[in-house]
């Protein structure tokens, strides 16, 4: 790091949803095959980023409900940067932990995109390193609407997708994501359609959603009920075109015909359910909003 690289990043961790998740095949070293499509929320964690003194903090909304931050994934990706110097590391938690909406995965691509940022220039690690720390964090380094595949590796942008006035909920319940892949009776489904179609709007693609699926869904509810509880919250709300569970839960979205509706519905559920995480949103592509602020 030079005197012209930057001292201070701020970044934006956007929440990814899996607004499809079809489980077609498992390798031979146990990791499941997906076809997936995913998009991002305008609403996420931050991570702040400083040069002087080694130390990581959590704070926010939803920082008791970090376990352990020895093992967290923004510390693993920093140390990916050997040459860098010393950094504190505040990451404001926002998000629900666990909670199927790629919080882990989406600080730790931020992370990353600060580091890089940072470098100024400088070799960095490659995007595929990320993959050993976690499938879902190389999908979230670009924020962009996308089709995954693999095992998160393969990653194909969807510029023209449109963009979805949505609810995010999820019950306060922590769902195990290897646990939910440890009960599915069936590992390998048909995937998604190998050309997806052209999107007129917010309820076209809505329906086509419709026919689409998340395999984990129904074993997940098995072991946390709350869920099909909140996709029926969701589902009964006026101008809901569709709600699904997103990743392996325990978060559910609702997808709205307008800004009107979501806010509605998410005020609605809100004061029918004090206890539960309820928050309206845009889904779609967050690359904007998600690149480093740098001072």
């Amino acid at each position: 790091m030079t005197q012209s690289d930057p001292k201070s990043v701020r970044i934006f961790a956007p929440a990814k949803i899996n607004l499809t998740l079809h489980v077609v095949g498992q390798r031979s070293d146990g990791y499941h095959l997906l076809d997936s499509l995913v998009a991002f929320a305008d609403i996420g964690d931050i991570v702040d980023l400083t040069v002087g003194h080694r130390e990581f903090t959590v704070s926010g909304p939803e920082a008791q409900h970090l376990t352990s931050k020895d093992d967290n994934l923004v510390v693993q990706v920093a140390k990916l940067f050997p040459d860098l110097p010393d950094l504190s590391i505040a990451l404001t938690k926002n998000l629900p932990v666990a909670s199927g909406v790629g919080g882990g995965s989406a600080d730790a691509a931020a992370t990353f995109r600060g580091l890089v940022a940072m470098q100024a220039g400088q070799a960095v690690p490659k995007v595929d390193q990320l993959l050993e720390l976690g499938a879902d964090i190389p999908m979230c380094v670009s924020c962009a609407a996308a089709r995954v595949g693999g095992i998160g590796q393969e990653i194909t942008t969807l510029p023209k997708m449109p963009s979805l006035h949505a609810v995010l909920v999820n019950p306060r319940a922590a769902v195990s994501t290897p646990k939910v892949f440890q009960s599915l009776p069936v590992r390998k489904n048909p995937p998604m359609p190998v050309d997806l179609p052209s999107f007129a709007g917010a309820s076209e693609f809505a329906d086509w959603l419709l026919a689409q699926r998340n395999d984990l869904q129904a074993t997940a509810i098995a072991l946390e009920p709350s869920i099909e509880t909140v996709i029926q919250a969701l589902e009964s709300q006026p101008g809901c075109l569709m709600a699904r569970m997103s990743g392996s839960g325990a978060t559910c979205f609702g997808v709205f015909k307008n800004a009107d509706a979501s806010l509605a519905a998410a005020k609605e559920i809100g004061l029918m359910h004090p206890e539960w995480w309820v928050q309206a949103t845009h889904l779609g592509t967050q690359s904007g909003s998600a690149q480093p602020q740098i001072s």
